[in-house]
């Protein structure tokens, strides 16, 4: 299969492109950090990589370009670029909103737009949009990251109805708190989150059912649950 995977020069995004590389499949990802993409690039030679701002336009419909210049075929996209800036929307800066939101929602809707007439030429593929739980509650010091992560999900339940008749999948993943780079510092111990790795084995999982199949979401939290 042939991978699309955006943000994943770290955490989630990176736990499933190495998933899919592991497993013989061929993968594409974009991320800003190109030291972290050289090292993900030498770790596994099946995996290409750009550097792109995904909350740029421009930037992201150039990487779908990349994408549909490189592959003739595409299997699955990953939207899971995305960023957490904690706060209160009534105490946050301006131009925290619309940061977020270049980023946890408009990489995702530009890039699908971009490649969607591929999947729908094909009659196949996967499409997996990374929510939250952030995405069905609301939580203290959310802010613009709770606004973003509701805005995902509601692009992905209607992408999921409109290419429902070119037989491609739409899944929406919610997870829960992960250990990521976005809890650097926290003093808070390992089993109080869930794992990246986790997270990448079910997406993995998924592209496995068979075609006449499809979920539409999954929620995954810490044992213990939410932060």
């Amino acid at each position: 299969m042939n991978i699309v995977i955006t943000g994943a020069s770290r955490g989630i995004g990176k736990a499933v492109a190495e998933k899919f590389a592991a497993a013989g499949h061929q993968v594409i990802v974009c991320s800003r950090d190109e030291q972290k993409l050289s090292e993900l690039k030498k770790q596994h030679a099946s995996i290409i990589t750009f550097s792109c701002d995904v909350s740029q336009k421009e930037e992201i419909q150039r990487f779908g370009d990349f994408v549909l210049q490189t592959f003739d075929k595409i299997d699955v996209l990953v939207n899971n670029a995305g960023i957490f800036l904690p706060g209160k929307i009534t105490e946050e800066e301006d131009g925290i909103l619309e940061k977020t939101i270049n980023t946890n929602l408009y990489s995702a809707y530009y890039l699908t737009k971009k490649l969607a007439p591929k999947f729908i030429e094909q009659k196949d593929g996967y499409i997996f949009n990374m929510c939250s739980v952030a995405s069905v509650k609301a939580y203290e010091n959310g802010g613009s990251y709770s606004i973003s992560k509701f805005a995902l999900l509601g692009f992905s339940k209607t992408l999921r109805e409109e290419l429902k008749p070119h037989n491609i999948k739409v899944t929406s993943i919610l997870p829960g708190a992960t250990l990521t780079d976005s809890w650097q510092g926290t003093d808070l111990p390992e089993s109080r989150f869930s794992k990246a790795e986790d997270v990448a084995e079910l997406v993995y999982a998924i592209t496995q059912l068979s075609k006449f199949s499809v979920v539409e979401d999954i929620v995954i939290r810490p044992q213990l649950g939410d932060i």
